[in-house]
């Protein structure tokens, strides 16, 4: 079994590189922390990078998840080879780039380009967000998925993904003690469906609401509560239609013994406690 230990950065395609680079310092609040030839990193957290924009396609999406060892990095391309996922074995300049010390790629079933890293830096800098939205690390992606109980049994057999929650058919997946480091989302396409930054609290969340609206950036989801993770949330537009997460409050999951998943309904309901209704098409049934 390939064991995740964390969900490691995002790479997003753009060829807007100049308004990917305003989004997320002006909007977004990440710091930047270097730029390159054709790519942008910027931090959000104690890691060196977390999310990496660079010049080309907007569907060129991957993430990526932090493994153990060399050795767990080797045994997981073995495994994945056998299961028939063809696996791309990184350069060394293709590692420089991912600021990793090695890692390998693949496409897990629906499509999703997946990154496995093996010692991805980490900086002693302090992160310093370039406006005050409260962001304390990157927290989880939600992924589209073609067939989520395919999709499911991948995650959760050939990984070491528990289901946290189910809303419909979508899976709420850990792959530590946080509720949920994947969201998969069911759709009729591959890629990454959005990406969530966690805040220090409901207050962040509510700050960021009026800072947004203010700014007329497309607020597609909340502010809410989710009933599944207990985290209150506020999802918004960015470059290229990909959606942006704020939340505060996730619920960790420390007992495996005694923790159950639960059903939730695939409705508004399902999704927010509190009432707000979704303008995202993976959250519609």
């Amino acid at each position: 079994m390939i064991n995740l230990q964390r969900v490691s950065y995002v790479r997003l395609g753009t060829r807007d590189i100049e308004g990917a680079i305003r989004f997320a310092t002006d909007v977004l609040g990440l710091e930047v922390a270097e730029v390159s030839k054709g790519a942008i990193y910027f931090k959000s957290d104690e890691r060196e990078h977390t999310l990496c924009y660079f010049e080309g396609d907007p569907r060129d999406q991957a993430v990526a998840f932090e493994v153990g060892s060399r050795a767990a990095l080797s045994a997981a391309a073995s495994e994945l080879e056998r299961l028939g996922h063809p696996v791309h074995a990184g350069t060394p300049s293709e590692a420089e780039a991912r600021k990793v010390r090695e890692f390998i790629a693949f496409n897990d079933p629906t499509g999703n380009r997946i990154e496995l890293v093996w010692r991805p830096a980490y900086s002693g800098a302090r992160y310093h967000g370039t406006r005050d939205a409260g962001i304390t690390e990157f927290s989880h992606v939600g992924l589209c998925t073609t067939d989520a109980a395919r999709d499911e049994a991948f995650w959760t057999q050939v990984c070491n993904a528990r289901v946290s929650d189910r809303v419909g058919d979508a899976p709420l997946l850990r792959i530590n003690e946080v509720h949920h480091s994947i969201a998969m989302f069911p759709t009729d396409r591959s890629g990454i469906q959005h990406i969530n930054h966690q805040v220090e609290s409901a207050d962040d969340v509510m700050r960021s609401f009026r800072f947004l609206k203010e700014r007329q950036v497309r607020i597609v989801f909340g502010p809410g509560r989710h009933p599944s993770s207990s985290a209150k949330f506020l999802y918004f537009e960015g470059p290229d239609g990909m959606v942006f997460e704020y939340s505060s409050g996730v619920k960790m999951i420390a007992d495996e013994l005694l923790y159950r998943e639960r059903q939730l309904t695939f409705d508004p309901a399902g999704f927010c406690e509190w009432g707000a209704k979704p303008d995202v098409p993976e959250f519609r049934s």
